[in-house]
């Protein structure tokens, strides 16, 4: 047996249970993989005594095979049987028939045997997941190994074969512990393989804990931090690993561990990154009748392949047929032809080629098309007839038993194509067409976007050469970037610059970046991007023309059905025909059914369009207010849903939109944050345009946005942009309702001089213009600052007068905030029992509304755990903490759902769970990675230094404090000193 605890587990499988007995106690399901149970259905079902269970979960676990008399009394009473031992065994064998039934329990050749099908044991079904897992992740498919492995696993409840007595037990029981500790490994592998890294740590520092001496655990552990960029951390798990495995066998830790070790300290690259799945090279092959492909063909990798594969599969016996659509410039043609040129192995027998030319006035006959195709395969004139049907016939026929690739470059639609395609097995067509070609029956359709940033770059200087490049690596990113990442774009900018020895990058990334003349900059020769979308527009009928221009408008990277439809002022399912009609040209893209989004170059033409076009600038204006009127009033009901009786709405400037309405908190935040990034780009747009008040009122109205992390940062930006205007603007309502949004990310953020700064200008400005909101929320603010910087008086003067506010605007919300962090300043100046007080208080307030507040009372009993906390009331203080963690983690809440694992990190230290403790803090760090600011991530350090110490893990332990004291050595924080005695060796915790 090896150290990391012996061979892998063997558990018997389940042997087929007689046809009759599955009928008949259909229903029955049994429990081992915790407290030994039995239920039929819905109802449990008595097991009996300790002894009576150790029976069954022998005749369980030996998978329908029978087991004698004296097999069952050594399971259950080993080499010291009682007397009647024998008896016993018949009796309980009884008892269980009669709960049972007596075919599920039946007797043979003097033993036992239970007959169950293979769903009826969650052992059986744990073994199935885990056999699927290992299939899955062979195949390569890692994400649905981890779904099946975490499958198998929640199938556990607490210990396997729990209470059950008797040797058999005890041996089965820690052979099926390990087998769970090995599928979590392999879970855990997994979680590493596929980039979960930051999520695995937690887990793990828990699992090493409670299994110490598992260097397995150890290792993976290590490659987590450093993949977290935690590299002292990963260096000083090996230390503490090697110290104890010396200390407790004297033996060194594995090769596998010192390897990892030594890979840490080079900072080896290839440890950094998850495995990459497999990439097939695609085997170079040259076509018959193709046009000549382009040398610098970039990128496309996985285009390549499924389109190549697809094409492949025409050597069986089905004709494959392959339709290409995107907007004109994205490398449609290139890549077919690529993708044509490398099949060439799988049509020996020729590949056929035309331009169908339908983005122009004229596209292609059909029947003119089929007469070059017969003359190239060999048939004479004379005898190619003279219809269409006849054409296609003769066409057909004569592809029959021959492997031809057909290309059908820029097809109009798919009734001009139909004709074209082969008939029989071994042939192929490609099609490429600004038209999604949904119509055309068993076509395998691609959606081709523009290219990735890398793809992009790496066109841009296969054209331009490297040496020009390297010199100027950010202009070159730049113009691409310009460019949309649009191939056609790219290769216009590149040749342009190619052609001018004289020019620098930097040159055309200046001329690139007025977005007014963008279009006109990007022509060289008789290559225009402007001329290919003007082919796609001249052929739109007026209102899609119409809904083109006016959508082309909005700032936001997409935009739903709804706010298109608000936008264009027409009715959803009118909006959702307009829109797939643009979808259909390839004008628009839909991103995700009702999403829809523009190339950044379209988008330009779109605008160019509506400025030159009809629209007059009030018709302009009207559908951007009309849009800013959709968020305002929809993000003001996703608020009111989860802070009702909230006085702040009532404070809104009216909109003229009734928005969108929801029942349920959770269909509420899922529009909020999937609509993030437009309403966002609606607010610095509507900021520029002059709506400030109601783009101010957005930003408070999405205030749950500027928490998430993920839009902190897009949130600050728009903030920021709303504030500067309002400023320019004078208009001190809106410049104070900004600066109070900007203090609240500032705050969240960790920046505490800017949130400071921001609170006091938002307080002054409130005050000035008789604004209630922001001159209750601002010293609410200004008091969390100094809280936190240890302030006290000062943090509680302005709680008074943030509830002397609140009190005046009869905002009760309001009050009770104020009064919960009040309970944080006596928490601090140790008034404890008046912490606790004010809290409830607090609490109270919330729950005097009458409505369902659950997320203010997260709030409330956050301070309340704090309190209790504080008071040394831990039993209390981890049950409303573990209550407001639920309501964070259901709202979507992730800064608050991070601090409140920090806190009960808080309250298992002071209890003395020491594991429990670091894996709170681990997780606190992950779900607060990239928010909550380096001062807090400090903080969170400190409380993990503190339980590892005290698990052993020393040198782990000095590593977290290492980096606490560097932040808050940076910051100037008073708590450096606090860390720098716990680094002193004489420190006693």
């Amino acid at each position: 047996m090896g150290r990391d605890g012996g061979p892998r587990v063997r558990v018997p499988e389940q042997r087929a249970p007689e046809r009759a007995a599955v009928e008949e106690e259909a229903g029955l399901h049994f429990s081992l993989l915790g407290p030994v149970r039995a239920r039929r259905g819905e109802e449990s079902l008595p097991s009996g005594s300790p002894q009576q269970r150790a029976l069954l979960t022998a005749l369980l676990l030996r998978g329908g095979r029978t087991a004698t008399a004296a097999e069952l009394i050594d399971a259950i009473w080993g080499e010291d049987p009682p007397s009647q031992a024998l008896a016993a065994v018949r009796t309980y064998a009884s008892r269980l028939r009669k709960t049972l039934g007596p075919l599920t329990l039946a007797s043979d050749s003097g033993g036992y045997a239970m007959r169950i099908g293979p769903e009826a044991l969650d052992l059986t079904v744990a073994q199935d997941r885990a056999a699927d897992a290992e299939k899955a992740r062979a195949s390569g498919d890692r994400c649905r190994a981890r779904t099946l492995l975490n499958e198998a696993l929640a199938l556990w409840d607490g210990e396997a074969l729990a209470s059950v007595p008797g040797p058999y037990a005890e041996y089965q029981r820690s052979r099926l512990e390990e087998w769970r500790l090995q599928l979590t490994e392999t879970r855990l592998d997994l979680d590493l393989e596929v980039g979960c890294h930051a999520e695995a740590v937690s887990e793990l520092t828990a699992l090493t804990a409670a299994h110490p001496l598992r260097e397995r655990l150890r290792e993976l552990l290590m490659v987590a931090l450093y993949r977290s960029g935690r590299q002292a951390e990963a260096l000083a798990v090996y230390a503490d690993t090697r110290r104890l495995l010396a200390e407790e066998l004297g033996v060194d830790p594995r090769p596998e561990l010192a390897t990892l070790q030594q890979r840490i300290l080079q900072a080896d690259e290839e440890l950094a990154r998850p495995a990459d799945e497999p990439t097939p090279a695609a085997a170079p092959v040259r076509p018959a009748q193709l046009p000549a492909t382009v040398p610098d063909f970039t990128g496309r990798t996985s285009f390549v392949r499924e389109l190549g594969d697809r094409l492949a599969t025409a050597e069986g016996s089905v004709m494959a047929v392959s339709a290409l659509a995107g907007i004109g410039g994205v490398g449609k043609t290139t890549l077919a032809v690529h993708v044509a040129h490398q099949a060439r192995r799988h049509f020996p027998d020729g590949q056929l080629y035309v331009d169908l030319q339908g983005a122009g006035a004229r596209a292609a006959e059909p029947e003119t098309v089929l007469g070059a195709f017969l003359r190239a395969l060999g048939t004479a004139d004379s005898a190619i007839p003279d219809s269409l049907d006849e054409r296609a016939a003769l066409y057909r026929s004569t592809l029959d038993g021959r492997r031809i690739l057909v290309l059908l470059d820029n097809a109009h639609d798919a009734a001009q194509i139909r004709p074209l395609l082969p008939g029989t097995a071994g042939c192929a067509a490609l099609v490429t067409s600004r038209v999604r070609m949904v119509d055309l029956a068993g076509a395998h359709l691609v959606d081709l976007d523009v290219m990735s940033p890398e793809e992009a770059l790496q066109l841009f200087t296969r054209i331009v050469g490297e040496e020009r490049i390297n010199a100027e690596h950010e202009a070159a990113l730049d113009v691409v970037a310009a460019c949309g990442f649009l191939p056609l774009a790219i290769r216009i900018a590149a040749s342009r610059l190619a052609a001018r020895r004289t020019w620098t990058v930097s040159v055309l990334a200046a001329k690139l970046a007025d977005e007014r003349r963008r279009l006109d900059e990007l022509q060289a020769g008789d290559l225009a991007v402007k001329a290919t979308f003007e082919l796609g527009y001249g052929q739109l009928e007026p209102p899609q023309a119409r809904a083109f221009r006016l959508l082309g408008l909005a700032d936001g990277p997409d935009i739903s059905l709804a706010a298109a439809a608000a936008l264009l002022n027409l009715e959803v399912h009118a909006a959702e025909d307009l829109l797939e009609a643009l979808v259909d040209t390839s004008l628009l893209e839909s991103a995700a059914p009702g999403r829809y989004r523009y190339h950044d170059l379209v988008r330009l033409y779109a605008r160019s369009c509506a400025e030159r076009d009809e629209e007059q600038p009030e018709e302009r204006e009207s559908a951007l207010s009309r849009l800013l009127d959709f968020y305002l009033a929809t993000a003001a009901g996703v608020y009111a849903l989860e802070r009702p009786g909230e006085r702040v709405l009532d404070h809104f400037e009216p909109t003229g939109h009734p928005g969108l309405s929801f029942t349920a908190p959770t269909e509420a935040l899922d529009w909020l944050f999937s609509e993030s990034s437009g309403l966002l780009a609606c607010a610095r747009q509507s900021a520029a345009k002059g709506t400030l008040r109601k783009a101010a009122d957005l930003l408070m109205a999405a205030v749950d946005l500027g928490e998430s992390g993920a839009n902190s940062h897009q949130f600050t930006q728009a903030a920021t942009a709303v504030s500067e205007a309002a400023r320019t603007a004078g208009d001190v309502q809106a410049e104070a309702r900004a600066r109070t949004m900007l203090t609240h990310v500032h705050s969240i953020s960790g920046r505490f001089a800017d949130a400071e700064s921001d609170a006091r200008r938002a307080l002054e400005l409130g005050l000035a213009a008789g604004d209630p909101v922001s001159s209750s929320q601002a010293p609410n603010q200004l008091g969390i600052i100094a809280l936190y910087e240890n302030r006290h008086t000062e943090a509680e003067a302005h709680f008074s007068q943030a509830l002397g506010a609140f009190r005046a605007d009869n905002n009760k919300s309001g009050e009770a905030s104020a009064l919960c962090n009040m309970s944080r300043v006596h928490l601090a100046t140790d008034r404890k029992m008046s912490a606790v007080s004010l809290a409830q208080q607090g609490i109270a307030l919330y729950e005097s509304d009458g409505r369902e507040q659950a997320l203010r009372l997260a709030n409330g009993k956050y301070a309340l755990g704090l309190a209790f906390t504080g008071a040394g009331q831990t039993s209390e203080a981890r049950q409303v903490l573990t209550e407001a963690l639920t309501v964070f983690r259901e709202s979507r809440q992730r800064f608050w759902h991070g601090m409140t694992l920090f806190r009960l990190s808080e309250v298992d230290l002071a209890d003395h769970q020491h594991a429990q403790a670091a894996a709170q803090a681990e997780q606190a760090l992950a779900v607060l990675h990239g928010i909550g600011g380096e001062w807090r991530r400090a903080n969170i350090l400190t409380v993990l230094g503190l339980s590892l110490t005290s698990l052993g893990q020393t040198d782990r332990a000095q590593a977290c404090w290492r980096e606490a004291l560097t932040v808050f050595e940076e910051l100037g924080s008073t708590e450096a000193n606090d860390v720098r005695a716990l680094l002193q060796p004489t420190s006693v915790l």
